[in-house]
């Protein structure tokens, strides 16, 4: 195969994003999903499946965020989030809200008067 041709491959094309979501068009935000939502698969791919959606199921032995995924497969986000939902209503995949990463204001609080009193 020459450079030309695995290039080819990679390109994000209109027909190849129409082809890979069937027409369907959605937002993270309608689907229920955030850039962050964590996305951990079921189940292992099963034969015949979408060669995008297997990517996916793969990927997901562990969670990975709806950004994560749709950088390693080089889809956009709104393509990406189309074959989340795809799995998600075959229930072959489950979302997890992210840790939350800020600890709660009344123990910052307590924290903070804690040391003005040292």
């Amino acid at each position: 195969m020459s450079g030309g041709d695995e290039e080819w491959e990679d390109a994000e094309t209109p027909e190849r994003l129409y082809v890979i979501t069937g027409g369907r068009t959605d937002s993270p935000e309608t689907a229920g999903l955030g850039l962050v939502t964590l996305i951990v698969a079921r189940v292992q791919p099963k034969v015949g499946m979408q060669p995008e959606h297997a990517a996916i199921l793969r990927m997901c032995g562990a969670p990975l965020s709806l950004a994560e995924i749709s950088a390693y497969l080089r889809l956009p986000v709104s393509v990406t989030t189309v074959l989340l939902t795809d799995l998600l209503d075959e229930e072959l995949v489950q979302t997890r809200n992210p840790a939350s990463t800020l600890p709660d204001i009344a123990l910052i609080e307590a924290v903070i008067d804690g040391l003005s009193k040292l």
